[in-house]
């Protein structure tokens, strides 16, 4: 291993990726290590848009969000030509060693590269606000983002029991529903729909029709994006059909819950991830994600952890039910 480490941002961006890149720099900086920056995610290590980093670099990034590294996809990286040109820019500049900061397409293209380079370190950082890799209890940018959710849910409730509206919110989550379940339960939301259980509107509508019985004229349903009813303006269309007594609206939140200032458990999670990232490397990992479980931080294959879906949690679903009364 040379004295040198890269580290990127790959994929979309979520609160707190600044906060890995500034604990990654510092602990290389400490363990005798030249970390280098890598723009544009795959795209940049392709294309050599490299610089060094020093202590100053990451000087005053900790509470900003998105990544100063900028981040993104690379439809260049799934080629063979791609690879290849990006293990030239590594030998180039002499780096053997990489902090990958993304999520599932982040890890299987460097599960992928490491099966054609092996002589090349990759450790990966959870960064995404889904929290759907397996290997850890969370991901950098999930707390952040239910916060978000959270606060618009709030404020949309004031307006829904002032205009006697129902509101459907729908939040990010085109494969998982993390994010819309912990909003549900955070926001005491009527329903939640998510894509890892069937949309039953017979049962929404029974806990509509209920709460109208108690002289309840607001409710606010959570939908994630990626839920098969289709998101919050399909499923607010059915439910205009079949329950007529209310007003719906339907609100998507989109892309506000990527940005802004991470919470504290981000900057937190995020800076211990990427000082124990950089550590084993020192000690020859490769090929894995840095988590944390059961406030243990640990190792986990890239091949294990996009492929392993550790599922919602049962109990959560169940109070959305229960605490909807």
């Amino acid at each position: 291993m040379s004295r040198r480490i890269g580290v990127f941002c790959s994929g979309g961006d979520s609160p707190g990726m600044n906060a890995a890149l500034r604990s990654v720099v510092r602990t290389a900086l400490y363990l005798g290590y030249e970390p280098y920056g890598i723009y544009k995610g795959y795209d940049g290590l392709i294309d050599g848009h490299l610089t060094p980093l020093s202590a100053s670099s990451v000087s005053g990034i900790i509470q900003r969000g998105g990544t100063i590294l900028q981040a993104g996809r690379s439809s260049r990286f799934l080629t063979p030509e791609g690879r290849k040109q990006a293990y030239a820019t590594l030998q180039r500049w002499d780096i053997s060693a990489l902090v990958a900061i993304g999520g599932d397409g982040t890890f299987k293209g460097a599960h992928q590269f490491l099966s054609e380079y092996p002589d090349i370190q990759i450790v990966g950082l959870p960064g995404t606000i889904d929290n759907d890799l397996y290997g850890t209890d969370l991901t950098i940018g999930f707390d952040t983002a239910v916060n978000i959710a959270v606060e618009a849910v709030d404020r949309l409730r004031d307006t829904a029991a002032a205009m006697g509206r129902l509101f459907l919110v729908e939040v990010m989550g085109r494969d998982a529903g993390f994010i819309a379940l912990h909003t549900a339960v955070a926001s005491g939301a009527e329903a939640v729909l998510i894509p890892e259980t069937p949309t039953d509107f017979d049962a929404i509508i029974r806990v509509l029709e209920r709460g109208w019985q108690r002289q309840k004229t607001s409710s606010i349903i959570i939908v994630a994006e990626g839920d098969e009813a289709g998101g919050a303006i399909k499923a607010a269309e059915m439910l205009r059909d079949r329950f007529p007594r209310y007003e719906i609206r339907a609100v998507v939140l989109g892309h506000i819950q990527r940005g802004g200032a991470p919470t504290a458990t981000d900057r937190i999670l995020a800076s211990k991830l990427g000082a124990v990232a950089v550590e084993r490397l020192h000690e020859g990992a490769t090929d894995a994600m840095i988590g944390t479980q059961g406030g243990e931080v640990i190792l986990t294959p890239f091949a294990q952890a996009v492929k392993t879906h550790s599922g919602v949690n049962p109990l959560l679903l169940h109070l959305v039910e229960v605490l909807s009364l």
